[in-house]
């Protein structure tokens, strides 16, 4: 049996520098020595990423929810 959340988070660690559960099952990547940020929503069960931003860490400071965003 293919477990999606253990491949998920198993490779996303792999890949960036971190990552953070922020809430409202949206999870925060750091990429490339914190130098850009990728907010995605995932729906474990459902098996699917929906990305909501992909940018420097200055625009990402600039959003004022990101549990919303």
């Amino acid at each position: 049996m293919f477990h999606f959340e253990a491949y998920l988070m198993t490779t996303a660690n792999m890949s960036v520098n971190s990552v953070d559960y922020v809430g409202n099952s949206r999870y925060v990547f750091n990429i490339k020595g914190n130098d850009y940020r990728l907010i995605a929503v995932i729906s474990f069960n459902a098996q699917k990423v929906h990305v909501h931003f992909i940018g420097t860490h200055a625009k990402y400071d600039k959003i004022n929810d990101i549990k919303n965003s």
